[in-house]
This record gives C-alpha cells, structure tokens and sequence, in this order.
C-alpha cells in the first residue's frame, strides 16, 4: 500500500449573510447532498465531534475504491470549522482528509456578503507502486476539483444565488 495525498483550496465572495453559509457547512446532511461523490455524512460521538464520511467508488487507475473516513470536527462559531483524519481506535481508514473553511464578514455594491476559504489535504492509501505517484495524483486531483466545482454551484443554488 501507498499513500498519495492531493491538496486543494479555494476562496469565494457569497453576496449572503454568514449564517446561511455557516448552516449548511455545520449541517453533515445538507454538506453531504451538496457535494458530488459524497453517499453520506453521519455526525456520531460526544456532540457529533467525529463525522463519518462515506464516497462513492471512485476509480483510480487500476484500482476503485470507495472511501469511508472520520473526521474530527472543531467548530468556533460563525468563524471556522477545522477537520482531521482521526480513525476510532482499532480501525484502520484508507483514506483521511486535514483542512478547514474559513468564513468572514465582507462586502459588495449590492450588500452584506460573506468570504468562504476552503483549505484541505485528502490521503489516501492505495495497492498501487510508488511509481504510479503522478498518475494516481492527476487523477485524484480531478476528482477533488470535480467535488470543489460541484459543491461551489449546487451551494451557489442552494443560497439561490443562481
């Protein structure tokens, strides 16, 4: 098994007030709906800290794998929500994700609106050599912009923004 991990970030300026934002990033279902490739996110634990999330099988060169990971979730309010790959003891997860979204206050000509970063690492162990790195690595990335591009319209038509 190898480990082949893909970074990703974005930023965008929502015409929409921070709470609407902020309800659907702390709303595992809703998240979940939103984002192509994603089956399910299911909070568990003391106050729902730990989020189970289970993808679709995607296909990775020879091999398809359909990831499921938890993620420990720290949540400052209104602020930012950081996630890390933190497996219940005794599993062992082929796959994890590091990261956070960061919202703050901003404006436009036409009113209150919201600046969204995203920042995350996603990992993954695979059955593949080493060798196989920049392939496995153009295709995870696809995937990952695929999920990202997806997530921005369908949240964008969510706040009815288009």
């Amino acid at each position: 098994m190898t480990k082949f991990t893909v970074t990703h970030e974005a930023t965008e300026v929502l015409p929409v007030e921070r709470q609407r934002i902020w309800d659907v990033l702390t709303d595992p279902h809703q998240l979940a709906s939103l984002t192509p490739m994603l089956t399910s996110i299911e909070p568990y634990g003391e106050e729902g800290q730990h989020w189970r999330w289970r993808m679709t099988k995607v296909p990775a060169l020879s091999t398809a794998v359909a990831p499921e990971f938890t993620e420990r979730m720290t949540f400052t309010e209104l602020e930012r929500i950081e996630f890390r790959h933190d497996p219940p003891a005794g599993a062992e997860e082929d796959a994890g994700a590091e990261g956070w979204y960061a919202l703050e206050d901003a404006s436009t000509d036409d009113g209150p609106a919201t600046h969204l970063a995203i920042s995350l690492a996603i990992t993954v162990d695979l059955p593949l050599p080493r060798v196989s790195a920049p392939a496995v690595k153009a295709a995870m990335k696809g995937v990952v912009g695929t999920m990202g591009n997806g997530f921005a319209g369908n949240l964008e038509k969510h706040l009815g923004l288009r």
